[in-house]
């Protein structure tokens, strides 16, 4: 299937279930929604998944991974050669997201969209490189190329390989889908990373770098002045259109930022709620709603990072972030401790009597 006929594919939420959830929610045996934000969830889920019975069970992040020709600038704190040694710390189990995801069982699966080194000795065999995944930790092969080109002295990738990128996204979550996963979480790993997705953020949403550019790893003043330089340098030598979201992609963006994209567009397609993370998977959403902005009925944001430009592509989307924790750290971490509560709204909505089933005598209020 080719990306336009993906995003033809895609429909609203049933806008019906979810009102007929919200009808089921006033019968629950407590005061009127007062689980406040549960019940939003659950019935959104309902709707999402056109059903009263809806099931978020069976989940997993795909943590997307990509090196960046940016990084020569100096826009992180860290060289770029961690990249693919986060990438073998995912697949050991050691690191953030692997112990999040831990906690209520959550599957994750790396994708190589486009580190440097080589990661086909990484993988379990022949299976990893093809779309059945079942090993925890396992890591799947996509690679575009070995990272992107600097985009301060020219586009970031080719128009081909942008759409390559997305395609390659929406196909890794394709088989999630089809081995039954109900609920997706999506996260990212690359040095460098915050630039393209600041960059991807000022052009969709037309805020200023500054706004829009935090400090990504830490970097110092001095750092963060060049980030900033730099980033509005690829903008104007690029020119992206931000009515071409593929455009904007090739020019300024990233492999695993596309991946991203092509995640989201893949959970719509299936009628799959998908929980985005911090301030690259939502560069990525953001490409994604460019392309069809109705896939906000399927987005939960997980959290809100303290980069400042993640809370302004949030309301782009019109997206309400899950949690506030002062997390910046990414892999999917934000969105895999979102799920958690998802997985809360779901089960209250399903498995809390209504005040008839309890016996309970309801309010006048």
């Amino acid at each position: 299937m080719k990306l336009e006929d993906i995003i033809k594919a895609i429909e609203p939420a049933d806008q019906t279930m979810i009102q007929q959830a919200r009808e089921h929610t006033s019968r629950l045996v407590m005061p009127h929604r007062a689980l406040g934000e549960l019940h939003l969830i659950g019935e959104r889920v309902c709707g999402i998944q056109r059903t009263m019975e809806p099931s978020v069970k069976n989940k997993a992040v795909l943590v997307m991974a990509g090196d960046h020709g940016i990084a020569a600038q100096g826009v992180s704190a860290y060289p770029q050669e961690v990249t693919g040694e986060m990438v073998k710390t995912f697949i050991r189990g050691g690191a953030g997201i692997n112990v999040v995801a831990r906690q209520t069982g959550i599957r994750v699966l790396v994708v190589d969209m486009g580190i440097i080194p080589d990661t086909s000795d990484l993988s379990a065999g022949a299976a990893a490189r093809t779309a059945r995944i079942s090993e925890e930790n396992a890591l799947i092969v996509k690679k575009v190329a070995r990272g992107t080109n600097d985009f301060t002295r020219g586009p970031a990738m080719t128009l081909e390989q942008a759409e390559q990128s997305v395609m390659a996204g929406c196909e890794a979550a394709t088989d999630l889908f089809e081995q039954g996963v109900e609920l997706l979480g999506t996260g990212d790993m690359g040095i460098g990373n915050t630039s393209p997705s600041s960059a991807i953020g000022a052009v969709i949403t037309g805020h200023p770098v500054e706004r829009m550019t935090g400090r990504g790893t830490g970097v110092d003043d001095e750092a963060f002045a060049r980030k900033c330089q730099a980033i509005q340098k690829g903008i104007d030598i690029n020119a992206p259109d931000p009515k071409d979201p593929l455009d904007v992609l090739s020019k300024v963006g990233g492999f695993e930022i596309g991946g991203i994209a092509g995640a989201v567009l893949a959970a719509a397609r299936f009628q799959r709620p998908v929980v985005i993370d911090g301030l690259i998977s939502t560069a990525g959403a953001l490409l994604a709603h460019a392309m069809s902005p109705v896939l906000s009925d399927y987005m939960f944001a997980g959290h809100r990072s303290v980069e400042q430009g993640h809370q302004l592509m949030l309301d782009h989307m019109r997206l309400r972030p899950i949690l506030d924790l002062g997390m910046r750290l990414g892999e999917g971490t934000g969105a895999a401790l979102a799920m958690h509560l998802i997985d809360a709204g779901v089960r209250v909505f399903l498995e809390v009597l209504t005040f008839e089933q309890a016996g309970v005598s309801k309010g006048t209020a």
